[in-house]
Order: C-alpha cells, then sequence, then structure tokens
C-alpha cells in the first residue's frame, strides 16, 4: 500500500475466488466480492489458449505444456491491467511450490497512480511472497 495512489489490495486464490488477505479499500465494496470478480478475470486469462498458447516467435524449447522440459514455470500469464475510467487493475500471478492459483490484486487510482511502477513493485514483492 506504499505505492502512491493504492486505493487497496488482495491476495486471491483465483481457483475458489476466496481472498486470502486484504489492505485499504475495495473497489466493489467489500473484498470478498472483489476477490470473486477479479478470479473470474483472472481464470478466463489463464484458460483461454489465446493467452495461454506458446508465442510462436520463441525458441521451440520455451514451448509445450506447463510441466513438460523446456516449457516455462509458473503461471501461463504473467499479469493483467484492467484500465478504467477512475483507476487500474492489476493482477499478477504468483508462482507457488503448490498449484499457482495465487494472484495479487492491486487497485490504483488513475490520477495519482503510477502503472509501470506498480507492476515492477508487484512482480518483486510476488517473487518474494512465501506461501506453502
Amino acid at each position: 500500500m506504499s505505492l502512491p495512489g493504492a486505493r487497496g489490495a488482495a491476495l486471491v486464490d483465483w481457483t475458489s475466488g476466496l481472498a486470502l488477505g486484504t489492505a485499504g479499500a475495495s473497489p466493489a465494496g467489500d473484498h470478498e466480492t472483489s476477490a470473486a470478480e477479479t478470479a473470474e478475470l483472472a481464470r478466463a486469462a489463464a484458460e483461454f489458449d489465446t493467452f495461454t498458447a506458446p508465442d510462436i516467435l520463441a525458441p521451440a524449447a520455451a514451448s509445450g505444456p506447463p510441466g513438460t522440459p523446456g516449457a516455462p514455470a509458473g503461471p501461463p500469464v504473467e499479469d493483467l491491467i484492467v484500465t478504467t475510467r477512475a483507476g487500474y487493475h492489476v493482477l499478477r500471478f504468483v508462482e507457488t511450490s503448490f498449484d499457482s492459483s495465487v494472484l495479487l490484486h492491486l487497485w490504483l487510482d488513475r490520477d495519482t497512480g503510477n502503472l509501470a511502477l506498480a507492476r515492477l513493485r508487484l512482480r518483486d514483492l510476488a517473487e518474494r511472497l512465501v506461501l506453502g
């Protein structure tokens, strides 16, 4: 919540739609509703071939379904950004030692938030986050 323009944040299990932890305000008025709606968006992005298909320009060794030799590790999508008239929603998928169904959701004010800085900080936070 120390980011400029941060209005709220949550750690969400995008498989179940449960908020595992929250801070600040919620865009939907309550964190449980926001977590469930965020999970719907995350599931769509993580399950549709358009977003998860291997990059056709990437080297052949980096393609293949997750878990196969040479395939990229972790969730197939790194992050999602949704821009609204009043703010930004940054969803960062977190790589975990179990099933990688966790994401960070940061809600930023559009006028005072810094989207580039938010992406960098969420990436760093996701890499340091210890879930087990």
